[in-house]
Parts: structure tokens; C-alpha cells; sequence
């Protein structure tokens, strides 16, 4: 009985443990940002110096979805899981990591199991999906609010407008300017729903630009509000150049930070939608100054054709006499 047992015990130590060795990972984790998955399966001691003498397999909830038959020198994918792998070349370093496309992921325990020659072991990791903002909470706060306000103060613009002015010419004008801004206020609520909240997708990447792109209107309005109410001076050619950059700015930022799922350029973005909402308000600021200075703002028209009438009229008064 004893020698029997000596020759099991050396025989042991010959070959080495009976059971693999992994080492243990609980969990790993996944987001929008990555192009593939890879779970991690490590053997601490692995002894095979050829991988004919490897098998590994994968299991998800009990069903195999990979295995590697080193001896065949074959391959099995399951169902749903066509583009999972491992390196086989690295089987004999002890790393049977799976990996693949994030499509295919499922969230859930995955079970490595390793098999070399008469040893095997087995090891459980758990994959998880993280959800990761697009960009940071203070940015989409910015983001969100630079453009809805530069609406506001457009609109602060028009009202100044439409009280100060009766003229039919002036009436049709402010019917352009009430679409425009309807379309513009519509669009970018629509894209600020869209965007906030949420990570890195199409959805979340149209809706940025919804809120962008469209707020060129914003020059075409103002330009238009200072040519009924102030008619352009330098201050009102510096506002629109003003406005201008801020647009550059934040298109420039849009299609930086449209190709990234972790954006570099959100500042770039941002101080161009607040260069915009700046120029909204001097533009709001000046069209009140200018309106609290004058009783009752005239178009250009009006204002050149009442002082003709009244001399006119004085005219024929003393051709009367």
C-alpha cells in the first residue's frame, strides 16, 4: 500500500500540479468607446510545450459559444458568437483570453476553461457594460444652454422690433423673422433631447448637431433685426463678425468631437456657442439703448419720407398766400 502511494506522490511531483492554476479575475468591464471585448483567462502553470496538447473552451450560462481543439487544430463558434477567438500562440504562455466584437457581447458570467493533457481548471469572470457620458456634466450643461439662450436673446431682439415698428414693409419682414425663429427654437430642442443625456451614439451626435449647425440663422436674424431697427454702424458690423467666429468655432469643435467617443475639443465647442450667445446680448443691449433714445424708432423709408410730406405741405401753405 505505501509503495503505491510514494509512486502516486512522485509521480505528482513529476508532472506537476494536477490542477491549473488561474489567475483570478471577478469582473471586466465594457462601453460605447470600445471597438471589441476581450476577457481575460490566465493560467498561472501551464507546462505544455506544444498547443497539440491544449483545449480550451468558453461557456455563457452553460452553453459553449468557443472552443480550440489544439490536437485538431479546429475551431468551434457559437451561435451568435462568430467573432470570438483566442491566440493560439499564446496558449503556451497561459493566456486563452477571448475576444470579441462588441456587438456580439453579452452581459453575463463567462466560464474559461483550460485543458492540458490530464490537468484542467476552470475560472468564472464576470463581463459588465458601463455607460460613460459623451461628454463631461458641466460640458452638457454648456453644451445646452449657450444655444437656448442666444435663442432667447434673439427672440428679446424681435420683440423690440415688432413694438417699435408698424410699417407694412417692416410687418412682412417680421413675419420672416417670426419663421426663422420658430425654426431655429424648434430644432434646437429638438437636438438638445437628442443630446442630453447619454453616451457616445448616432442619436447623441445628430443631436449636437442639430444644436450647432443650425445657429447661422442666429447671423441671419441679427443681421437682419439691426438692418430694420439701427441699420448697420461699426458697432453692428463688429457684433456680426463677433458672431461669426463664435460659428466657425463651434463647427470646428462639432466635427472634432462628432469622430471621438471621448472628446478632446468639447472647450473648443463650447466658447464657440458662448461666443454666439455673447454676441446675442450686445446685440440685445444695443437695440435697447438705441430704442430707449428715440420715442418711436422709424424705418428707413418712413423716416426720409414724413420730413418730405411736411415740406411739401409748408410749401404749398405759402404758395397759398
Amino acid at each position: 500500500m505505501w509503495p503505491l502511494v510514494v509512486v502516486l506522490l512522485l509521480r505528482s511531483a513529476c508532472c506537476g500540479s494536477a490542477q491549473l492554476i488561474f489567475n483570478i479575475t471577478k469582473s471586466v468591464e465594457y462601453t460605447a468607446c470600445n471597438e471589441s471585448v476581450i476577457i481575460p483567462c490566465f493560467v498561472n502553470n501551464v507546462e505544455a510545450t506544444n498547443i497539440n496538447e491544449m483545449y480550451v473552451k468558453w461557456k455563457l450560462k452553460g452553453k459553449d459559444i468557443f472552443t480550440f481543439n489544439g490536437a485538431l487544430q479546429k475551431t468551434t463558434h457559437g451561435d451568435n458568437f462568430k467573432s470570438t477567438k483566442i491566440i493560439p500562440q499564446k496558449l503556451l504562455t497561459g493566456i486563452a483570453s477571448l475576444e470579441m466584437d462588441k456587438a456580439e457581447a453579452v452581459v453575463g458570467n463567462y466560464t474559461c476553461e483550460v485543458t492540458e493533457l490530464s490537468r484542467e481548471g476552470e475560472t468564472i469572470i464576470e463581463l459588465k457594460y458601463r455607460i460613460v457620458s459623451w461628454f463631461s456634466p458641466n460640458e452638457n450643461i454648456l453644451i445646452v444652454i449657450f444655444p437656448i439662450l442666444a435663442v432667447l436673446l434673439s427672440w428679446g431682439q424681435f420683440g423690440i422690433v415688432t413694438i417699435k415698428y408698424k410699417a407694412n414693409l417692416v410687418k412682412e419682414k417680421t413675419i420672416l423673422l417670426l419663421v426663422g425663429g420658430l425654426l431655429l427654437t424648434i430644432v434646437v430642442i429638438v437636438g438638445a433631447i437628442l443630446f442630453v443625456p447619454g453616451e457616445y451614439s448616432t442619436k447623441n451626435s445628430c443631436g449636437l448637431g442639430l444644436i450647432v449647425i443650425p445657429t447661422v440663422i442666429l447671423i441671419l436674424l441679427q443681421y437682419c433685426v439691426f438692418i430694420i431697427g439701427v441699420w448697420m454702424s461699426p458697432f453692428t458690423i463688429a457684433i456680426l463678425i463677433l458672431q461669426v467666429l463664435g460659428y466657425v468655432l463651434s463647427v470646428v469643435g462639432l466635427s472634432l468631437c462628432v469622430s471621438e467617443c471621448t472628446p478632446v475639443h468639447g472647450p473648443l465647442l463650447i466658447s464657440g456657442l458662448g461666443i454666439t450667445a455673447l454676441a446675442e446680448l450686445l446685440g440685445l443691449v444695443y437695440m435697447k439703448l438705441v430704442a430707449s433714445n428715440q420715442k418711436t424708432i422709424q424705418p428707413p423709408r418712413k423716416a426720409v419720407e414724413e420730413p418730405l410730406n411736411a415740406f411739401k405741405e409748408s410749401k404749398g401753405m405759402m404758395n397759398d398766400e
